[in-house]
Formats: C-alpha cells, sequence, structure tokens
C-alpha cells in the first residue's frame, strides 16, 4: 500500500472542491447574495434527475459549474438575478449528460478521417472503394479502411476461409499500396499482398517470418498454407507494426472530429477503453490548452507494463475533466471473427474454441498491482470461458489480499456471453458490468450461429438476468465498433430489436431494460462506474452541471418514435457546448 496515500490524498484534493461549492449552495434555500444568483436557469420542460430523493423536477438553476437548485418552476424565481440567462426548454426533457461507457475516442475520429466501410453491402464493393481510394493516393503510401463485417454483407465471396473473405481481389485491383482494412469489431483485420510483402509473411513453406504459432492469435491460411490476408487477434500486431505514425496535425483533427460529436450526440463524459502514454500526453496537451471539453476517464492500456508501473509508482490521477484511474486488459477477442473464448467449441466451426488473448496469471497479477495502487481492473471479455475466468482471477485477488470487490469496482467490459453460473457471481463480488446494449441490435441476428439457440438463451445478453442481482450496468457503444449514439442505445436497451424494429417482440424480451434502467446504465450508473458517482450522473444540488435536452419524451413515448428523438442542447460544467440548429 505504499503510493495508497498519494491516490487518497489526490481524491480528497478533487472532491474538498465540490463539497466546498455544494456547502456553499446548500445553506441557502432563497438569495441573499451574488452568491445564490444563478447564471443559467433553465424551466418550462420535464428533468429526469436519476436521484432517489426527488426523481423529475420542473426547473434547474446553474451557478457557474454546479448545479444551484432542482426543483418545482414556481420556486427557481427566486434565484434569478440580473445577469442570470433564462432558457425555456418548454415540450422537451433533461437528463443528466449522458456518459459513454466504454469507447475509444481517438479511433471514433479517426475513424472518420479513414476509409468507412461500415455500408458496404458486399466484399465486391469493398475492393472498388479501395481501388477509388489508391486513385487519389501516391503509390507505396498505406490505405487504411475499418468497419466492415462479413456476416452483414448481401451476398457473401466466392472462396472463403472460415467465413471470411481472402486478399486475392483486393491485392489484385490495389498492388502498388498497402492495404489494411480493420474488421469492424477491431479484432481482426485484411490485409492485401503489399502489406504482407512489408511485413514478410508469406506461405509456410517459404523462409519468411511465417508465425506458425501465435500466443492469443492467428494468420488465417488456406488449405495450401498461403495466408488469407486475415489476421485474428494479436497477429493483428505484425500488420499494425508497418503501419505509419500519425502526424499531431491529424490528431488533433481526429480529436476535434470525436469531441464535436460527442457534443452532438449529448455526451458529456467518455470512458477511453485503453490509452497508451502517447495518447494520455496529448489529452494533457489539450487539457493544458484549454480545448478539452469532454470529461475523460481513461483506461491505461495494460499491455504496456512499462506505462504500468510508471503509473503505479505515481498512483492516479483524479480530475474533474481528466482522469486517470483504471487498466484495461484484453481477455479474449470478438465474437464476429470467432476470437470470443467459449466454454464450447462454436457452433459454427467445429473444434474451435476462440482465442484466450492474455495469461489469465496475468490478469491475477495486474489486479493484485491495482489493488495495492488503487488503480481499478477493467478487462474485455466477450466469451463465457473469458468471463469466467476474469471472475475467477478477479476473485483470488481479492481473496489474496482480504479486500472486498466493491470496495475497488473492477469491472468487466463486454460481458456479451455468460455461463449462467457466472451471472449471480457479478453482484457476488462486487463486479460490475460494462456491457453495450447496440451490440445486442448488430449481432444477434448472426451470434445464434456462433453460440446455437441454448447459449444465446440461457447467458447471452442477459441484462436483466444481471440487473436482478443488483449490480448497476454500464452502458456504451465500443465506438467506433457502432456509431455512437445513446438514443440508438437507449431503443435496443427497452426493445431489443434491430434498429430497423425486428422482431416484433424483441430478441428475447424478458431481458428487456425498463426505460428507467436503461437512462441510469447511461448517467449515474457509469459515474458509479468511474468512482464519481457523487459529482455527477444525476441531476442534484452541488452536482457538475452536465445536462442534455432531448426533444421527445423518451420516457413515455412509443417505442417507434424513440429512433426519431434528437439532442436539442448539451451542457458541461454549466457550458452550452452544443445547440440544435432548428
Amino acid at each position: 500500500m505504499k503510493y495508497l496515500p498519494i491516490r487518497i490524498i489526490a481524491e480528497l484534493k478533487f472532491n474538498l472542491l465540490f463539497f466546498v461549492g455544494w456547502t456553499c449552495f446548500s445553506l441557502a434555500c432563497t438569495p441573499s447574495s451574488n452568491m445564490d444568483e444563478a447564471t443559467l436557469v433553465f424551466k418550462g420542460g420535464t428533468i429526469y434527475t436519476q436521484d432517489a430523493e426527488n426523481s423529475i423536477a420542473g426547473a434547474l438553476a446553474i451557478k457557474d459549474s454546479l448545479i444551484l437548485f432542482v426543483g418545482l418552476e414556481e420556486e427557481v424565481d427566486a434565484f434569478i438575478g440580473p445577469q442570470t440567462r433564462i432558457i425555456d426548454f418548454s415540450g422537451k426533457i433533461m437528463t443528466p449528460g449522458w456518459i459513454e461507457g466504454h469507447g475509444h475516442f481517438m479511433e471514433m475520429g479517426y475513424s472518420q478521417l479513414n476509409l468507412d466501410l461500415s455500408t458496404a453491402a458486399t466484399y465486391e464493393e469493398i475492393v472498388a472503394r479501395v481501388k477509388e481510394a489508391t486513385a487519389n493516393t501516391i503509390p507505396g503510401q498505406w490505405i487504411i479502411g475499418h468497419s466492415w463485417h462479413q456476416s452483414k454483407w448481401e451476398t457473401q465471396p466466392d472462396e472463403t476461409v472460415n467465413g471470411l473473405p481472402l486478399h486475392n481481389s483486393l491485392s489484385i485491383s490495389s498492388p502498388d499500396h498497402p492495404v489494411v482494412l480493420f474488421h469492424v469489431s477491431g479484432h481482426a483485420l485484411l490485409a492485401n499482398a503489399k502489406a504482407m510483402e512489408i511485413a514478410k509473411i508469406g506461405p509456410l513453406n517459404q523462409e519468411m517470418n511465417n508465425h506458425k504459432k501465435l500466443a492469443g492469435g492467428e494468420i488465417i491460411r488456406d488449405k495450401n498454407g498461403n495466408p488469407t490476408g486475415i489476421f485474428n487477434e494479436n497477429a493483428m500486431d505484425l500488420i499494425i507494426g508497418h503501419l505509419p505514425e500519425n502526424s499531431l496535425e491529424r490528431n488533433i483533427q481526429a480529436f476535434n472530429l470525436a469531441q464535436k460529436a460527442c457534443h452532438s450526440k449529448g455526451i458529456t463524459g467518455f470512458h477511453d477503453a485503453g490509452v497508451s502514454q502517447e495518447t494520455l500526453n496529448f489529452y494533457q496537451k489539450l487539457h493544458g490548452e484549454g480545448q478539452l471539453k469532454t470529461r475523460m476517464y481513461l483506461m491505461l492500456a495494460g499491455n504496456d507494463k512499462d506505462l504500468l508501473e510508471d503509473w503505479y509508482h505515481k498512483g492516479p490521477l483524479i480530475d474533474p475533466m481528466l482522469t486517470v484511474r483504471s487498466i484495461k486488459l484484453m481477455a479474449d477477442g470478438a465474437l464476429g471473427t470467432r476470437g470470443a473464448w467459449l466454454l464450447e467449441e462454436y457452433s459454427d466451426q467445429s473444434g474451435h474454441f476462440g482465442h484466450e488473448t492474455m495469461p489469465m496469471s496475468e490478469v491475477y497479477q495486474t489486479a493484485l498491482k491495482g489493488i495495492e495502487h488503487g488503480f481499478q481492473i477493467a478487462t474485455h471479455a466477450i466469451g463465457d470461458k473469458a468471463n469466467q475466468e476474469v471472475l475467477n482471477q478477479y476473485q483470488k485477488a481479492f481473496e489474496t489480499t482480504g479486500s472486498k470487490g466493491n470496495q475497488h469496482r473492477f469491472r468487466i467490459e463486454h460481458v456479451q456471453h455468460l455461463h449462467p453460473e457466472d451471472i449471480p457471481r457479478f453482484a457476488q463480488l462486487g463486479i460490475i458490468p460494462s456491457m453495450q446494449a447496440i451490440h445486442l441490435s448488430s449481432d444477434r441476428p448472426w451470434a445464434i450461429d456462433r453460440l446455437g439457440k441454448k447459449r444465446i438463451l440461457d447467458g447471452a445478453y442477459v441484462w436483466q438476468a444481471l440487473l436482478a442481482t443488483g449490480t448497476p450496468l454500464i452502458n456504451g457503444t465500443d465506438v467506433p465498433v457502432e456509431p455512437l449514439s445513446p438514443i440508438e442505445n437507449f431503443y435496443a436497451s427497452v426493445t431489443r430489436k434491430t434498429l430497423k424494429g425486428e422482431p416484433e417482440s424483441g430478441y428475447e424480451p424478458e431481458q428487456k431494460m425498463t426505460r428507467e434502467q436503461a437512462l441510469k446504465s447511461y448517467t449515474l450508473s457509469p459515474a458509479f462506474g468511474a468512482f464519481e458517482e457523487k459529482i455527477k450522473g444525476s441531476i442534484a444540488t452541488g452536482k457538475l452541471a452536465d445536462l442534455v435536452i432531448l426533444n421527445q419524451d423518451i420516457m413515455k413515448i412509443k417505442e417507434d418514435q424513440i429512433l426519431n428523438t434528437n439532442v436539442m442542447m448539451t451542457i458541461i460544467g454549466g457550458e452550452i457546448v452544443y445547440q440544435h440548429e432548428e
């Protein structure tokens, strides 16, 4: 526990700022000085506060960055002074600012700069788009694309291996440019011949860097031993290691695009799942320049041992705009590329169980370090085997240190497929499931092919089963795996339908969230999952004025109207950072 006092002092300093502010505001019921005059007042609409003692209100007053008053509309006038700005949001609703519980901020920005393949209906269309991109790029320059998914194509290529395409037509059409196209999951990529040549990846019978065996990854090959161009899980590093570094100018472009997207979608906080020291330095630079306008909760990339050792020594950084308090690990891969680690073989690939992408002993050791130095552990686990093993390692670490899990708020990210016996263990151990409801809408139509009906019914996307045990549930999009859209995610949470409204009753409807649960999963629960529920996640006196206004009442309107909801205004720390142009 050598460095724990540093963490405690940092947190006390952070919380003291809000305690002082809260005390100043709460001492008086009616204003008697300029201190009680609101800078901004909202009135006329409905406020869903997520505060158990005052769940619905009609007016709100803000003093600088904090909430001064929330309650009845006739009471808010007492806080209006000569300098107060008054906004009537009649006919609309206000909720706490939405918090993206699991995403990849810079990757979201870069997804807008690189080649977007999410709408490609066939592999042939992807090949054509890449060829078109090469026409505007000098030979030898990398072409980078993202977001293809073979299970969503209207037709499949004539030749596939394990249901995945071969590079041949891509290499023929784009011979002079190295090409790398990332699967939508981020857990596989397709490389053309030029990219594999640069990485020295060739047939098994050549004296090249053949990598017959890879821990936690796979080069997909055809029956003759030739690489198909598909690199799964850890094998991706063989190609990624040759990609050019991004310039500062492009980093700023990507950041600005990502931040603009957050504000337009009502996102006031963002849990960035797996950042390097370089990315952290970049965020700190922008924060120092006043350009960081989204509250960031950062998870350190757990595969960088030097990074972790440095932060173990320093202890967590706790700041209202930029907090470093979590470590992101990777236990398995994605279901779409059959990388999720399963207890039983894949229903559509005999003898294949997915990939353990890191030794479980490393999860245990990192958990011990996290407990010692005050860091939360957040581990990616999608398959039932991965989830079970991570729960085992967390439990072992708690027992070794004699601590209780709810003290540390360890998380498992995704939690898509569980063995039924592991469902109650989350609440029993104090582990927070961080799940992305939109994955159900996107993946469920084909996930049944991977798992079969019984496993789907018993333990896939079991939101209500987890909530019934008393554990909080964090929602998110895993952007750019899915588009950044809390409204679409809310719709998926309460309907369990695709975004086309199918099936009519929803997939496994008994697992739907209520609307109250869905709103909490995007506000108060992610705040709790970042140790920040005392300062945000609900609308209450003394808390940060992070808010969003919607044009429709998503808590009452019909299901088929939810997707037509628009964000009208986003407020972060009392500052209006986005306003819808009507």
